[in-house]
């Protein structure tokens, strides 16, 4: 069968592409992620609320299952899945996650440790607000635009009526194309005398504002510890970041430690998890215990025991604001849709002053639309007064007319409406005193009629009905801030080193790279037990708050901390299975000292540096390339040195030649080849017929000891002295019998 393509319209891709990508991010932005700034609403809350109004679902009436309005929500206005349109309910009605919730809701909401935690919606029922009441009480007195729902069956309102500027109230969040808004929460009475100021002071400044919104107010309450300069920036630019931090107070009596107050979305279990974590790990020997009581009479109490009332608590929870939620940064970014339908990022001063047009609107429509409601009714009155001062006459007509209505409007110069109303009147309703009460009626509504024009007629007293209706509703929802501005100390992390004690250690390496450590200097590594085929290789002694360096044979360095290495009571722990070197490499020595100490580092090519303790250090089990080797030359290890202006390094080869210089002759670099201690020469180095066997480091005073198998030889200062020479001489020949030397040792 051929396809017919004589109707079809054909368009670039390119333009197809485009247009509706830029009509699903127009929808997103318009119709899901950004609130609009008149009654602060996304259109999913909006609708949600809306539909709650229409099931009678008030403040004063019963609660009824969350499924049944989520149904109706759905259903009537939103033609989105249940779960998204439920949990934009539920966050409504959570205390920890508005500041003003809008949702009154019965049973599992979620906590604060899992807001996601809350009960499916058959499980839990619902009614709005009290402060709902302040979105939807005008809602019926023609303040508001209606437009058709999705399949253009009912009508949904464009916005609700805000009697208070609840953009800045219960703020929003929210991620749209290309675009994101995060507005805080604020302080009901601070925003409403604002917006009351606002009124009279239009050219305010955000400086000028400052004075009576001090800054967000968090539904969670925590310090807000940003400067003050700061914030105003925030306030000027729309944008910027909040530093909240928890509130705690220490208990000296009970020696423990209280947390009140948590930042704005942060997670009592989450910091509990990220303490228990460090005390894992060693890095807060200072704390004891750690305990969650929490319940609903507190809703957050989490206890910190430190390990002894020596514990610096300031320090140490400084150190806990630096390395876990208890010190937040809370994004801000207030783009809202304006009135004229268009995002933005707004100011504190825009924002406050588009709601109050927004609200003047409001309040004009409401009036006029209440005037329209007198003027009709005045119009109906006159009409029955009509027919009451004539009633016989009225009478008559109705009786003997045909068509008594065209009969009434012509006899008495009346209106249709007024005539209708006269034929929709009860014989009972003819009495006298019924025409008494209409005379008062009229009375009454022309008073009305005349207050409203003279309201609508005059910029004045509509302003000072707007402050009066704002500070009515703020008097009845005002509370006190929450979230208390402060000056506090910077948070610092504490130096993982200075929370370890201070022990003696001393660390053994083994020849197969197993590693262990065991308490004080006074171990003997020969009386230490090794795996079968395995041997000691080295010792250094060194203390539990340092960190060690593993140096392998093709010249990366590894750092461990000290107080994480294995127990001497056992065999200790193969290497491989914390670092990751090369394959076919072998660990060749440790080290551990100070970060400015310094050490000497050689290979068996001859060529050596002096370096940093601190120029060695790496992170990661990968290690860092630190000795640069010629080829097929290996590291052959670590000397520490004491005094670089007096000590000296003994050098030898296989060949039995031994050169002793001065260490000061080596450069002091922080990694590299280095330069050449003992002279091979380059035919016999590339071939590996001669290469170092071991150097040593020996101070001004002490002697060396040589091995060559089982001879030994000690070889005292004056004998050294036939050795010395440059770096880089060729060495004299050690005594026959000692030519083969194997290791070298200070004494």
């Amino acid at each position: 069968m051929q396809l017919q393509t004589d109707n079809l319209e054909t368009i670039p891709l390119k333009q197809f592409t485009e247009k509706s990508y830029l009509n699903y991010a127009m929808y997103v932005i318009l119709d899901r992620a950004l609130p609009f700034i008149g009654d602060g609403l996304k259109p999913v809350q909006r609708r949600i609320i809306y539909a709650m109004s229409e099931l009678n679902l008030s403040a004063n009436s019963k609660f009824k299952k969350s499924a049944r309005t989520v149904g109706d929500v759905i259903g009537k206005f939103h033609p989105h899945g249940d779960s998204a349109a439920y949990e934009a309910m539920v966050l409504m009605a959570q205390k920890f996650s508005y500041r003003y919730p809008l949702v009154d809701g019965q049973g599992n909401w979620g906590s604060m440790d899992d807001p996601k935690s809350f009960a499916a919606m058959r499980y839990t029922e619902s009614r709005l607000t009290k402060y709902a009441g302040v979105l939807l009480k005008e809602i019926s007195m023609g303040t508001v635009k209606w437009q058709a729902n999705f399949d253009g069956t009912l009508q949904e309102p464009r916005s609700l009526p805000a009697r208070l500027p609840n953009i800045l109230l219960n703020g929003g969040s929210g991620i749209a194309v290309g675009m994101s808004t995060d507005i805080p929460p604020h302080n009901l009475k601070e925003a409403a005398d604002a917006a009351i100021y606002l009124l009279d002071n239009k050219k305010s400044t955000v400086a000028d504002l400052m004075q009576i919104i001090k800054a967000p107010d968090f539904p969670t309450g925590a310090e807000i510890i940003t400067p003050k300069t700061d914030i105003q920036k925030i306030y000027e630019t729309g944008n910027g970041s909040l530093k909240l931090r928890a509130v705690w107070q220490y208990d000296k009596s009970a020696g423990i430690i209280i947390i009140t107050e948590l930042p704005y979305q942060t997670s009592g279990a989450k910091v509990m998890e990220q303490i228990a974590a460090q005390m894992r790990d060693k890095k807060l020997p200072m704390i004891d215990d750690l305990r969650d009581e929490s319940d609903h009479t507190q809703p957050t109490r989490l206890v910190i025991v430190p390990r002894s009332n020596r514990v610096d608590i300031k320090k140490m929870m400084l150190h806990l604001f630096a390395t876990t939620d208890l010190e937040k940064n809370i994004r801000i970014n207030m783009n809202v849709i304006g009135l004229k339908g268009k995002p933005q990022v707004k100011n504190l001063s825009q924002i406050l002053l588009e709601w109050l047009e927004f609200r003047a609107e409001i309040v004009r429509s409401r009036l006029q639309y209440r005037l329209d409601k007198i003027t009709d009714r005045l119009h109906i009155l006159d009409g029955l007064l009509v027919a009451y001062l004539n009633i016989d006459e009225v009478i008559a007509i109705i009786r003997n007319e045909d068509k008594p209505k065209q009969a009434l409007i012509a006899k008495f110069s009346i209106s249709a409406e007024q005539s209708d109303a006269i034929l929709d009147l009860k014989l009972r309703n003819l009495a006298k005193l019924e025409e008494i009460k209409i005379v008062s009626e009229q009375k009454e509504l022309n008073k009305e009629k005349t207050d409203l024009e003279s309201i609508l007629g005059s910029k004045a007293r509509l302003k000072t009905l707007l402050k009066k209706e704002i500070k009515e509703a703020a008097q009845e929802f005002a509370d006190p801030r929450r979230s208390k501005l402060k000056k506090r100390e910077s948070a610092a992390q504490i130096d993982p080193g200075s929370l370890i004690p201070t022990e003696n250690l001393s660390i053994i390496l083994s020849d197969k790279g197993w590693i262990r450590a065991a308490k004080g200097h006074e171990i003997d590594p020969q009386k230490l037990m090794f795996k079968t085929g395995d041997k000691f290789l080295c010792l250094v002694r060194g203390k539990s708050n340092r960190s060690s360096i593993i140096l392998d044979s093709t010249g990366k360095v590894y750092t461990l901390a000290n107080n994480t290495l294995p127990s001497a009571r056992g065999q200790g722990e193969p290497l491989t299975g914390r670092l990751d070197p090369p394959l076919g490499s072998r660990f060749v020595d440790v080290a551990s000292a100070d970060n400015d100490v310094l050490f000497v580092a050689a290979s068996d090519a001859g060529y050596g540096f002096v370096t940093k303790f601190k120029d060695m250090l790496s992170r990661g089990k990968a290690g860092k390339n630190f000795l640069k080797l010629p080829a097929k030359s290996q590291a052959l290890g670590l000397e520490q040195l004491h005094d670089i202006g007096t000590d000296k390094i003994a050098v030898v080869s296989n060949e039995g030649r031994m050169l002793v210089f001065a260490a000061e002759q080596l450069p002091v670099i922080s990694g590299g080849k280095g330069n050449k201690m003992l002279g091979i020469p380059a035919a016999k180095a590339k071939a590996r017929e001669e290469y170092v066997i071991d150097f040593k480091v020996i101070p001004a005073d002490k002697s060396l000891k040589l091995f060559a198998g089982k001879r030994h030889l000690t070889l005292t200062p004056r004998d050294l002295e036939r050795f010395f020479g440059d770096r880089g001489r060729r060495g004299s020949k050690l005594p026959r019998g000692l030519q083969r030397v194997n290791k070298l040792l200070m004494e």
